[in-house]
């Protein structure tokens, strides 16, 4: 991520947008430090869609595909004193 300084910021409003969505985040500090993020819509979209199913999250994981190795523990179960 890209950090900008806030004079350059908003001297060059434009570019930190185009960068924005082309690159992703661009970070803006104030007196040294990281205040704010600007990011493009559909990486906002993105992060605060809360009406997304389960199923809809997980096949838009990273690792959908990925082969997964899960094996079922078969050890018996164990007694309980009730």
């Amino acid at each position: 991520m890209r950090n900008w300084q806030l004079q350059a910021a908003k001297a060059r409003l434009s570019e930190l947008v185009r960068e924005a969505v082309r690159d992703g985040p661009q970070g803006i500090t104030v007196h040294g430090r990281d205040e704010v993020v600007v990011l493009a819509r559909t990486d906002y979209d993105r992060l605060v869609d809360r009406n997304q199913s389960f199923v809809e999250f997980m096949t838009a994981s990273p690792l959908k595909g990925l082969p997964l190795d899960i094996e079922r523990d078969r050890s018996p179960a164990r007694d309980l004193d009730l």
